[in-house]
């Protein structure tokens, strides 16, 4: 069979594909790589990946692109499922005999609630990574002899054994010759990155223990599982000869920093190219890690510093400190990294004053730039368990009818509502502090290129404002 693979269309600039760790549209737009369709998309000969939200792509157009295809593999999320078996019911209907194939990892955890909400449209669930999975199925293997899927047949669910996590890493192809075949290269944005940018990993799986992290506990593992140093830099070798307009690669691993060895050998291999790069790191990696990295170009680095109060950290099994917090913080300002803050309103324990220490926090850090989420129990992590055995849920709507963010946690203390709105407090004091802008406008006189970038982000907030005041929505 000839796969296509579809990050299907859902709202404006959504990024809810298979490398979103938050499905939502955001108030300056920002894309990640659908790095996980972009795998077996690699293995499969006539395969083709389109990542509708980035492309432009109506459901018009995605059936007609689907019409030419034997099997569609789609990557949906919790709060786009209904609207991703709606699409493959479009597709069913245009061409009946089209394999329908869910992947992710809502669908690895409820399978047979998925296979069930989908009947009669769905035909097949991928649990857990899929990569191999694809490749099986569209060879033409015996459904009943492929690990890791769900799958209707004569009326009834059937479940194969699970399939193992991917140890050899380095066996899998490149993906970079993917994005270039298939996607458009300069339409991925990250604000906070140089663009454009591109995304791979050097890794999978994450040996932390926090309870709201998607990935490690439905999907990728808290198992670490890396790629040799030199079969990275092969596929860094040839984005740099292959891709010339990228200005900075970013490593999207769970955790980069996870194992400082693979870490500290990765940026031995980087340093000859001379590129730009960025990670995602806890704020307990060390400074000789740091300072090594530094010198072989990393630039940048995305930190989960979820919270300013030490409980919180406790509830949430972050393991890592305020202390250990300010002490990274402190060697990435020495070393000359920028620093992108993450931090997540009404993890448990959330209060007024918690809210307020935590924004306290982030200014005292005095962070390049930050990003403030809600907290959003998904199924299959320890938060969700908890949430539902406390009775903290109130809402199944992840997201607004426009792809935006909603807060579905309502603790007996604190409501959603508050929680809701202490994000947008949480940017106005962080980004409005006479220092912050000060040093912003510095930049932008001295720097022409950012300033036009930070122009651009600024005609996006204010049209994303007068969408959400038109909605009737409070600004």
């Amino acid at each position: 069979m000839k796969p296509l693979f579809l990050n299907p269309p859902t709202y404006e600039d959504f990024d809810g594909g298979a490398g979103a760790r938050y499905q939502a549209s955001r108030e300056v737009t920002s894309f990640w790589y659908p790095t996980w369709l972009c795998f077996p998309a690699g293995m499969i000969d006539g395969s083709r990946v389109v990542d509708a939200p980035v492309q432009r792509f109506d459901l018009d157009a995605c059936l007609a692109i689907a019409a030419d295809y034997d099997m569609v593999v789609m990557y949906t999320s919790t709060p786009t499922l209904s609207l991703d078996i709606e699409t493959a019911r479009r597709i069913k209907e245009r061409k009946p005999a089209m394999v329908t194939v869910l992947t992710g990892p809502h669908v690895t955890v409820l399978p047979e609630e998925s296979l069930r909400q989908g009947e009669g449209v769905i035909d097949i669930v991928c649990r857990g990574e899929f990569d191999y999975t694809t490749k099986e199925l569209c060879e033409g293997r015996e459904w009943e002899k492929i690990d890791g899927i769900s799958f209707w047949k004569d009326g009834v669910i059937h479940h194969t054994p699970d399939r193992p996590p991917i140890q050899d890493l380095d066996a899998l192809p490149f993906v970079a010759p993917v994005y270039k075949r298939d996607l458009p290269i300069a339409e991925y944005v990250i604000p906070h990155f140089k663009n454009p940018y591109v995304s791979i990993y050097s890794s999978r799986g994450c040996p932390s223990k926090c309870i709201y992290c998607l990935w490690p506990q439905t999907f990728s593992g808290r198992a670490m599982r890396t790629r040799s140093p030199q079969n990275v830099y092969e596929e860094v070798k040839w984005i740099v000869d292959n891709i010339p307009e990228m200005r900075e690669l970013s490593f999207d691993d769970d955790t980069f920093t996870a194992d400082r060895r693979h870490a500290r050998e990765v940026a031995a291999k980087l340093k000859p190219l001379g590129i730009s790069w960025t990670i995602n790191a806890r704020a307990n990696c060390d400074y000789e890690t740091l300072k090594i990295m530094r010198e072989a170009g990393l630039r940048h680095v995305v930190v989960g510093y979820e919270t300013g109060n030490e409980q919180i950290l406790k509830n949430i099994k972050k393991g890592v400190t305020k202390e250990q917090a300010i002490e990274f913080t402190r060697n990435c300002k020495k070393l000359g990294l920028s620093v992108h803050g993450a931090f997540i309103m009404g993890l448990p324990g959330e209060t007024r004053d918690t809210i307020r220490e935590t924004i306290e926090f982030a200014k005292a850090l005095d962070l390049n730039s930050i990003q403030a989420s809600l907290a959003s129990p998904y199924p299959g992590t320890e938060f969700w368990d908890l949430c539902r055995q406390e009775g903290w849920i109130a809402s199944d709507a992840y997201i607004d009818d426009t792809g935006h963010q909603m807060c579905v946690i309502n603790y007996p203390h604190l409501s959603n509502a508050e929680i809701f709105n202490a994000v947008e407090e949480f940017y106005d004091k962080f980004y409005f502090r006479p220092k912050f802008i000060l040093r912003t406008v510095m930049k932008m006189i001295t720097d022409g290129e950012e300033r036009r970038k930070r122009l651009k982000e600024g005609k996006q907030y204010l049209e994303y404002m007068k969408k959400r005041k038109a909605a009737g929505h409070s600004c």
